[in-house]
């Protein structure tokens, strides 16, 4: 009996042994977190049904977390860029057959909904790791502008979705990956400054009315309370009536009597917010500032350079996730349809984003000695 279950723990260890274990010890507590509030937030109808739906999708990350850990980073490198052509397939196809109630952004499997844009925020960042690992460090002006045209041409066909939110953030991970590989910070406040001239000719000839919209909602939402500035202001209401302890779980009134629109997807942290209050709000935070300190912890521990800018522009993308959702609901930023990492409902961005986790736990289980 006992040589039976040390056979069975050994084969236990050695199936989870590629896990990092602090890194996935919080990712079950925010997933857990998650599932709470989802709960809450979809009320006693459609509550269970919620909950349900995203512990599955939560299932599939995880194997998808598990599986991609025990991928050797020689393997993640060697298939970085067709791992990188083979996520254009679908960024193509969705501009033309896209269907549901999500337009153009999703594909319609039946089954589920495939958001293509979310793939991109795992396959960009293996390409450009890919790619600097291969150039001179730190990042030549002939480097930084492939390293631009590899960003640049699946931002533009998100964007073309129209996706501006997802599109600003598969940007910024590539960016992330060129700011670890050595990049000046003149060469960004070169780009801001760019982005800034280019401003008035993206409002006039680029942005939808939708965009613009959000823009000017953000800079004066009691402009329209009751149009365009409603969900910004029950956000804020939702987030100041938690005050220090919280209304109680299942308590909020906000989402309960419907005054909170996107309760369960894009604005699901005002949930939390109101029914948790500012302890929970700071337990949720520093859950999320340890899994990105638990990445750049792993990258800075990485053996070459493949690794380390792998691990650490997935790691520093997904403090991006936080801040831009947490300053999108508190009236901070414009909305931007970015929804908060594991929080939020939604099938596509969960399992990307654990599949990208799993990314940085590879990188943690298989070190190359030498950095070969």
């Amino acid at each position: 009996m006992s040589e039976i279950l040390r056979w069975l723990f050994g084969l236990i260890r050695y199936f989870l042994r590629s896990l990092d274990w602090p890194l996935l010890l919080a990712l079950l507590s925010l997933m857990g977190i998650g599932l709470a509030v989802l709960y809450s937030a979809g009320g006693d109808a459609q509550g269970t049904h919620l909950m349900l739906a995203q512990g599955a999708r939560f299932a599939v990350g995880l194997v998808a977390m598990w599986a991609l850990s025990r991928v050797s980073v020689i393997r993640l490198r060697a298939w970085s860029p067709g791992v990188f052509a083979l996520t254009f397939i679908p960024l193509i196809i969705v501009l033309f057959v896209g269907t549901g109630k999500h337009g153009h952004l999703w594909i319609d499997l039946k089954l589920f909904y495939l958001q293509p844009s979310e793939l991109l925020k795992i396959s960009l960042p293996m390409m450009m790791a890919w790619y600097l690992n291969r150039q001179p460090l730190p990042p030549r002006i002939r480097t930084v502008l492939v390293a631009a045209l590899i960003i640049g041409v699946p931002t533009c066909l998100i964007l073309l979705q129209p996706d501006f939110g997802t599109a600003m953030l598969v940007a910024t991970s590539g960016v992330f990956a060129l700011l670890l590989a050595g990049l000046p910070w003149w060469w960004v406040g070169l780009g801001l400054s760019a982005v800034a001239a280019a401003a008035p000719v993206a409002w006039f000839w680029f942005l939808r009315q939708y965009q613009k919209d959000r823009i000017l909602t953000f800079l004066n939402p009691e402009n329209d309370p009751l149009g365009t500035g409603w969900n910004i202001i029950q956000s804020k209401i939702a987030i100041g009536g938690g005050g220090l302890t919280g209304k109680g779980w299942g308590q909020g009134s906000q989402s309960h009597l419907d005054f909170l629109p996107e309760h369960t997807t894009d604005f699901i942290f005002a949930v939390l917010s109101e029914e948790f209050g500012w302890i929970g709000v700071a337990v949720v935070l520093a859950l999320y500032l340890f899994v990105v300190w638990r990445c750049l912890w792993i990258a800075m521990d990485a053996r070459d350079t493949y690794s380390r800018l792998l691990a650490g522009s997935l790691g520093l993308a997904f403090f991006v996730y936080v801040i831009v959702n947490g300053g999108m609901i508190s009236g901070l930023l414009p909305v931007v349809g970015v929804p908060m990492p594991l929080l939020s409902y939604g099938g596509t961005s969960a399992v990307s984003l654990l599949a990208g986790l799993g990314l940085v736990m590879a990188v943690r289980a298989h070190r190359p000695v030498h950095g070969y």
